[in-house]
């Protein structure tokens, strides 16, 4: 069923029947406030606009801000990675299988049924790394029993847009090459990742490339201009975490000049095109919250099956900090539930 989010900034507005609103712990609170010192340094880059003294900070900070990330969603026991570094087609492939070690080895046998999690991780277009997220891969592939396969895309300001959403393309056409059926990859992703999935379904659509089976995304960025997260904060709304202003100019410095209605920056869904089941999840603490809400009514406009969940209390990707906050332990249970009925279902 396709659902609409209530507006959680206004308390008299009615609860979806369809929309599960999380208990907003206090330990939840806590952790809005640690992640907000997390990000200070990288936001303080901004003051300077892109500029090469941005650059230089964002460097200087940004080895700093991926530790600290990495440590706060620590990796279960009995995980098992395999880097990956290939040729394929006119670029490079680049990330990590993620699976669970078992009795019969590292647990990361692809075999030609077993599902594949393609996860995107979330950066701002300039931080992060497979590395920061593995924990939170981890977990879904842990709990979908499927096997996750996380992309180590190229970043800002080091590389221009769209280098992002080309890598993207490429890491699923080499999924495919594999011998992986479609209907039998899940894409999953957090912020710049919703978007890059956008990128990659428009893509699909245009070279007859089949849809992946289903998608499951946390605070997705929808608007990569920020745009819409600027006169979200204007309006009032007071994310504990993200400085609309500042993070739009971090995002400048990955999209640089490009034109903020471009086909790969404000992605529209053709008519036809085959939509994979989705669920969104986002915090409704967070200035990207209608960022959320505008992507899943462009799937719904577009005839998908698109589900909405705002979590109350929670800030953004609060999904990653299973080990720091409650709240984001049954909400990736949800995800990780959706993503198994969609494979089952396809």
């Amino acid at each position: 069923m396709n659902t609409v989010a209530p507006d959680l900034s206004d308390p008299a507005a009615p609860p979806h029947p369809d929309t599960h609103v999380g208990p907003g712990s206090r330990r939840s609170h806590a952790l809005n406030s640690y992640l907000s010192r997390v990000s200070r340094p990288l936001m303080a880059a901004t003051r300077y606009g892109p500029s090469p003294v941005a650059v230089r900070m964002l460097r200087a900070t940004r080895p700093g801000v991926n530790r600290s990330l990495a440590a706060m969603c620590p990796v279960p026991a009995g995980t098992a990675v395999l880097p990956i570094a290939t040729r394929h087609g006119d670029g490079q492939v680049r990330g990590e299988w993620v699976g669970t070690v078992d009795t019969h080895g590292p647990g990361l046998t692809r075999g030609r049924d077993r599902p594949i999690i393609y996860y995107l991780h979330g950066s701002g277009y300039v931080v992060c790394s497979p590395r920061t997220h593995r924990g939170l891969v981890a977990r879904l592939s842990r709990q979908t029993g499927f096997l996750a396969f996380s992309l180590d895309y190229r970043l800002g300001p080091e590389y221009r847009w769209p280098t992002g959403g080309d890598d993207t393309i490429r890491g699923y056409h080499w999924l495919l090459d594999q011998g992986i059926d479609a209907d039998r990859i899940v894409v999953a992703g957090d912020s710049a990742g919703g978007h890059l999935a956008l990128d990659l379904l428009a893509d699909n659509h245009r070279t007859g490339t089949p849809q992946p089976s289903a998608m499951v995304l946390f605070s997705p960025l929808y608007d990569p201009s920020f745009a819409t997260a600027v006169a979200h904060e204007r309006a009032g709304a007071r994310d504990p975490i993200i400085d609309a202003v500042a993070a739009q100019k971090i995002l400048r410095l990955y999209t640089g000049d490009a034109d903020p209605d471009h086909p790969r920056m404000r992605i529209p869904l053709d008519d036809g095109i085959t939509l994979p089941r989705t669920l969104i999840q986002y915090g409704s603490l967070e200035v990207m919250g209608q960022d959320a809400r505008d992507y899943h009514q462009a799937l719904v406009r577009a005839g998908g099956d698109a589900q909405i969940e705002a979590w109350r209390g929670q800030g953004h990707v609060f999904q990653m900090f299973g080990r720091l906050t409650p709240d984001a332990r049954p909400a990736v249970r949800r995800a990780s539930a959706f993503l198994t009925e969609s494979v089952t279902a396809h």
